[in-house]
């Protein structure tokens, strides 16, 4: 879509920030740099100072089981082509970002839901373990934001192992959450259940889609994912990798401390331009993720959609996170928070207009 109110999708628009124009400023030396070091360097400084950078720092870097990927959603194919060849049924949180459950459904899995409340709450059922060969959960959610804590992760890991089952994670959205940013291979190791993480790049720093997915496996999960991997891509390219690395430092320099702080501006501007509207509300109070849900009762989202596409405002219905039961989601919205900050303004402002004429 041309317009630049496009708020549908979340991978970050937003302006550099001082010190990120800085790094892109260099971009020519960057890439003589990265045409004259070997790719193994490359990539292990790339994961090294991502990873580092997000608390995760038992991550498996030494033993080529990180492997660098052109998105998350490549990493997401992989990862499911591998897992296949062995299950045909995985449980899947619901509700969870739409292309999961294409993905996994693509190559023929048949999927179980896990209510998102039950994930939190309590261990999961014996019965749907012992019917699975898989689990998969996003943390933090999209487009929910809500986050698996150390505990949980470490007594799901455990009932993994238990049942022999596969833990897959998506942690796209991790660089968001200082709550998501306990080491999380850490916790997997430990438990030694068979594992594999999907990381992503893209959600984080506007880089045109210059970005890398990485797909993290156990050294245990025997799963065909080195061929799979071959197959499809030979490895993401040198700059990307050096582009990666410098962005990722600067995070760590307080960066990430600067986009946690964006967000949070956008969010309420968000909520400030819909508040005390009829029926409106905010289901996620307490999401840190660069997405926001809306919630309007009484209004279809899809009538809410295309009312705003008439203003040339793109938002996501949510019915399709709301994979096992679409209707779920029928009433919500999600705008995505990673914009200019008088944009979302802007279309904040229409969407009140065009609820406040009913």
């Amino acid at each position: 879509m041309n317009s630049e109110m496009n708020l549908a999708d979340g991978h970050a628009r937003q302006a550099l920030t001082t010190s990120q124009a800085v790094i892109i400023d260099s971009l020519p030396e960057l890439f003589r740099m990265s045409a004259e070091t070997p790719v193994e360097q490359l990539e292990s400084r790339a994961h090294g100072a991502f990873f580092h950078a997000l608390g995760q720092h038992e991550y498996p870097g030494a033993d080529g089981r990180v492997l660098a990927c052109y998105s998350s959603s490549v990493a997401m194919e992989i990862l499911s082509r591998a897992v296949v060849t062995e299950i045909d049924q995985m449980a899947l949180l619901h509700p969870t970002f739409d292309n999961i459950p294409d993905i996994l459904r693509g190559v023929g899995i048949t999927l179980r839901p896990i209510e998102e409340d039950l994930l939190h709450d309590a261990d999961l059922p014996d019965s749907l373990l012992d019917s699975v060969g898989a689990v998969f959960v996003t943390t933090p959610n999209n487009p929910t934001g809500r986050v698996v804590d150390e505990e949980r992760l470490r007594r799901l890991a455990e009932q993994c192992r238990e049942h022999d089952v596969v833990l897959c994670l998506d942690t796209s959205f991790r660089g968001f959450d200082p709550r998501a940013q306990y080491d999380h291979y850490a916790v997997l190791e430990q438990v030694g259940c068979r594992w594999a993480v999907v990381e992503d790049t893209g959600k984080l720093w506007p880089t045109l889609d210059l970005k890398v997915g990485w797909l993290v496996t156990s050294a245990n999960l025997n799963l065909p994912v080195d061929r799979i991997y071959s197959d499809i891509l030979l490895g993401v390219s040198p700059l990307i990798l050096t582009l990666v690395e410098h962005f990722a430092r600067d995070a760590a320099n307080g960066g990430f401390a600067e986009l946690h702080e964006f967000i949070q501006t956008n969010r309420s501007v968000v909520r400030g331009q819909l508040a005390g509207l009829p029926g409106l509300s905010f289901p996620d109070l307490h999401s840190t993720s660069s997405v926001e849900r809306v919630q309007v009762d009484g209004r279809s989202s899809m009538d809410i959609w295309a009312a705003l596409r008439e203003e040339n405002v793109h938002v996501l219905p949510c019915h399709r996170f709301h994979w096992f039961n679409p209707a779920e989601g029928d009433r919500t919205i999600r705008f995505a928070l990673a914009r200019q900050t008088n944009l979302l303004e802007s279309c904040a402002k229409t969407l009140r207009s065009i609820l406040a004429d009913g």
